[in-house]
Order: C-alpha cells, then structure tokens, then sequence
C-alpha cells in the first residue's frame, strides 16, 4: 500500500509539470536542475504554530496499550504528549472512527462475530455493529507481560471520542457499562461522556491521518460541529499551568496522510490548518536525490509545511528517509519534519538534534529523554486510569 502511495506522489508531481515526455526525460538526466521552492508566506504563518520537539503519540499507545482505544489515549494524554495521533477511517453510516490498519482482522476479534465477511472493513458495518467488537483482547494475546484485565472488550473510537479525551473526558459508564446516547428511543451508537476522574489536565492537540481518500470533507463537517476548528469558530479549551496545553492554540490540529489528493482535498475542505506528507522509501531508491525533492516541491505547491519520513534502526527496520542531507533539503524548503517512528533511545541520540518533533509509540520515553515527563511513571498512570 505504501509503495503504491509514494508512486502516485512522485506521478502527481510529474503530471503536475505539465511537460512533455522529451523534456521530463532531459530534466530527469540533469539533476542538478532540480531546486528546492519555498514555503509561501502563509505556510510559514502556517508552520509557526507548530512547536519545537512535540511529542506525538503515536495510535496514542501501542507498547502499553491496545492502539487507538480509550486506555491507548487516555494513557498519552496523562503522560503528556503533545498530540495524540490517530488513523481516521470511515463506518457504513458515515461517521468517522479510529483504526489503522485497511481491515479489521489484526485487532478485533471480528471474524468471531462476523465470520462470512471478507477481508471486513470498517465501511462494511454501522457504528453500532463496530461497537460490539473487542479491540482490546489480541493485546493481551500479543503482549502477555503487558496485558491488563480491563483491555478485554475495549470498543472502537470514534473521532468525537478522541477529542473529548483530549478535552479531559472519557466515555461515561453506569455499573462499568458505556452509556449510550439515545434518539427517539434508538441508540445511535454513540457513547454520552463524563469529566474523566483520572484526568490530570493535560489538554494534548489532535494529529489525524486521513488512512483513505474521500474522508475530506466528512473531517470538515465533524470538525466544525466538534469546534475544532481554529479558523471557524473554535471552541476555548481551558488549560491549566505547567499541563500541556496544546488544545487550546492554533496547533490544537495537525492533519497527515500520504496520500498526495488527500493534501489537495484538506487544502480545498480544510484550509490554513497545519499539514504533513508522509513519505515511504521503497520505489525511491532509483533516483532517491530527485524524487525526494519532487515531493518537497509538491509539497510547497500544496500549502504542507511538515514531513514526514521513516527513519531507519530497530525495531521497525524502516528505510532511511531522514538521513541528514534529506533534513537539509526539507528545512530548505522551510518546511518542518515529524519523522517515524521513535522507539529507542538510540533513535532519539540519533536523529532528535536534527527533527522538529517525534512520532512516537513510546511517549513516555520520549518525554524522558526531553526531561518532561512529571510525576507518575507509566503503569502507575494505567493503574490510576483504572486498568
């Protein structure tokens, strides 16, 4: 999938120039042609917002919790990241929830209850049949050092979920049970909150990927009736000294895909909110030098004031997208670079001097290495939230 996303950039790019065969053949021969376009103005206002060594965590937690559920942010949230990152995809009834992966095999326990669907996806149930999944039992299955009692039956997220999280709440229960929200007699498969008795007061932002395209402009619509939004009417957040605060500023949203058409969709639904491409290496290795500079020039014609690459090492064994001259070619752009993944702390010795901020799966290393983290350490945080 990612191999097929960086070819559709690199030919988006190609066909952007609207050139011919012959020349793009001379130009390709010449890469000393190719140079590197600014950031306008108003990506530069753009970028601004953004912080320096923000700490991004990544599907909220997939080390101490099960990915993209409410202990996986909740949990990142008490820690204290800065953003609280997740995948976005799309249910049969058009509401927007959290999941990264195409299907749902690997963290559900969907072929149990779904068992004559194929390859099921999220766009293959209601909300309300997502609901009845366990997301939270493979964890337990896969890390039995880490399992914890209270991950078995963790439901999926929607994207209203996520932020009200973010804003200090958590879905209210009755008895230990979800309450749901009731319309004319029908649950609509939506939870009710409650201030969250574990909550700490951090207010992280919200780092969203767009995993499909066509999610645009049902993102807009949530994120206008969430009050999300800084350039329509955004709701205050209150923050509270010496606490994250990112919630309430105009870096309180940062969206991501890797997808090229997607950027193009966000600027058109979503526009002046901060944006970052992600970038895959397979398919590059040819002509590495030019078409990495293709897609910061992409990029700078399409209003992304981040990237972000993979870096290389254990444990993921990703391809090296984030080499020093790649990092100089990118800030001459004047964009800003969020590499992933960062695990170890030899991936932090190794690329943190030369990065803006940090996909990271284990916020709490993170926030060691920077001398942030405060207080509790992380399974104490999990047992204070009540896992």
């Amino acid at each position: 999938m990612k191999n097929i996303l960086l070819i559709l950039i690199i030919s988006s790019v190609i066909l952007s120039c609207n050139r011919s065969k012959k020349t793009m053949h001379t130009e390709s021969q010449k890469s000393n042609t190719l140079t590197i376009k600014k950031l306008s103005t108003e990506s530069i206002k753009t970028r601004n917002y953004i912080l320096k060594d923000i700490v991004i965590a990544h599907r909220g937690s997939t080390y101490w919790t099960p990915e993209e559920t409410e202990p996986a942010y909740r949990w990142a949230r008490n820690i204290g990241a800065d953003y609280l990152e997740l995948d976005l995809q799309m249910t049969k009834d058009s509401i927007l929830v959290a999941l990264h992966d195409d299907t749902l095999l690997r963290t559900s326990n969907v072929q149990e209850i779904f068992p004559d669907i194929n390859e099921p996806t999220t766009n293959d149930f209601t909300l309300k049949q997502l609901r009845s999944l366990d997301f939270g039992s493979w964890f337990n299955k896969v890390n039995p050092k880490r399992a914890k009692k209270k991950f078995v039956g963790s439901q999926i997220l929607t994207f209203k979920d996520v932020l009200m999280i973010a804003e200090g709440y958590r879905i209210k229960r009755e008895k230990g049970k979800p309450v749901k929200e009731v319309i004319k007699g029908e649950w609509t498969g939506k939870y009710l909150y409650e201030i969250d008795p574990a909550d700490n007061k951090n207010r992280p932002g919200i780092y969203a990927e767009t995993k499909k395209l066509g999610l645009e402009k049902l993102l807009a619509k949530e994120l206008k009736e969430y009050k999300w939004l800084i350039t329509e009417n955004p709701k205050n957040i209150k923050t509270y000294k010496n606490k994250v605060g990112i919630a309430n500023t105009k870096a309180r949203l940062v969206l991501q895909t890797f997808y090229p058409e997607s950027i193009k969709q966000l600027n058109i639904y979503l526009p002046n909110i901060p944006k970052c491409m992600l970038i895959w290496k397979p398919e590059m290795d040819k002509d590495l030098k030019n078409n990495y500079i293709k897609i910061i020039n992409y990029c700078v014609n399409n209003n992304v004031e981040i990237m972000g690459p993979s870096i290389a090492g254990a444990p993921n064994n990703y391809g090296e997208l984030t080499a020093p001259w790649m990092v100089k070619l990118i800030h001459q752009s004047g964009m800003i670079i969020h590499p992933y993944t960062f695990d170890t702390n030899i991936d932090f010795n190794n690329y943190s001097e030369s990065t803006d901020g940090f996909f990271t799966n284990r916020a709490d290393l993170a926030l060691i290495y920077f001398n942030r983290l405060k207080g509790n350490t992380s399974e104490s945080i999990l047992t204070e939230l009540g896992y």
